[in-house]
């Protein structure tokens, strides 16, 4: 279900402006941002996870309610109504220029000339995926003299940052893109890094011996790698789904959305099935230094 609303409203951006999926990219992000802030509220004020959950719970149905209200009110916007009369003054005029023909949409020519930026969109996704949260729930506190608690340790270095540093990599794409289309795929196959980073750091699998060494026992430069890892995460994979459909011609535009958010959908799946082996490599892998 969630998919397809996705597909839905990735389909308005491209035919209104696919610069406005960088807009839908930060709103992703500011509200991830917001959970992981009532999250952390709720874990501090609490006295119980029981309670925790309770307040958690509560607020979500108070967002919900404001979600279910502006839905309403929308039509009542006077930006809202411009865009869609101006929308709907444009279908009218494709279908006199068409004459109630409708042309076939050339998916495989279409598919092939955004290949290169789908496969940049899937490979973010897959990367952040693969360490996110999965990957980063399991790292503990090396330095018991850490600002932070262990109890608030993965909470802070890992939900709370990754959301907040997406979303400044979103806004960083709203000022320039770069590098320009045909590199991309470089910085975006170079995150692969951030895999054996991560695992060689204080990653232990809950109910597993760990064998593989541990290589980076700083928590600073833990979180700054997480840090790093999330400003790529939201930056490449806004300016790859803007370079999406400015790949193809414009009339192709949303065709080639969809192709970029399937991508999307595939590298989230692909990077969450490929955790499952995350504890393996340091659990069977022994190498003494």
């Amino acid at each position: 279900m969630s998919s397809w609303l996705f597909n839905v409203l990735m389909d308005k951006c491209m035919r209104d402006a696919w610069e406005d999926l960088v807009g839908v990219q930060m709103d992703k992000n500011v509200s991830g941002t917001f959970t992981a802030i009532i999250s952390l509220i709720a874990s501090i004020m609490a006295p119980s996870i029981r309670t925790a959950a309770i307040y958690y719970f509560i607020t979500a149905l108070f967002v919900l309610l404001a979600c279910f209200d502006t839905y309403f009110a929308l039509p009542l916007n006077r930006f809202y109504r411009y865009h869609e009369l101006v929308h709907e003054k444009e279908m009218q005029r494709k279908k006199k220029e068409n004459r109630g023909v409708q042309p076939s949409i050339p998916y495989l020519t279409v598919f092939l000339q955004c290949l290169p930026q789908c496969f940049n969109v899937f490979f973010t996704f897959f990367v952040t995926l693969s360490i996110f949260p999965a990957v980063q729930a399991d790292i503990n506190r090396s330095d018991p003299n850490f600002f932070v608690s262990d109890e608030l340790y993965v909470s802070v270095t890992c939900f709370l940052t990754f959301n907040i540093c997406a979303l400044i990599g979103s806004i960083l794409s709203t000022l320039g893109s770069w590098p320009s289309p045909k590199y991309l795929v470089i910085p975006v196959v170079m995150r692969v890094l951030f895999i054996p980073f991560f695992l060689v750091c204080n990653y232990h699998p809950r109910k597993l011996e760990r064998k593989f060494p541990i290589l980076v026992e700083n928590d600073w430069v833990y979180w700054s790698g997480a840090a790093a890892m999330a400003v790529s995460s939201g930056y490449y994979s806004s300016v790859a789904m803007m370079y999406c459909p400015g790949s193809v011609e414009p009339q192709y535009a949303s065709t080639a959305g969809m192709f970029g958010a399937a991508s999307l959908i595939s590298g989230i799946f692909g990077g969450i099935m490929f955790t499952l082996l995350m504890p393996k490599l340091v659990t069977l892998i022994e190498w003494n230094i």
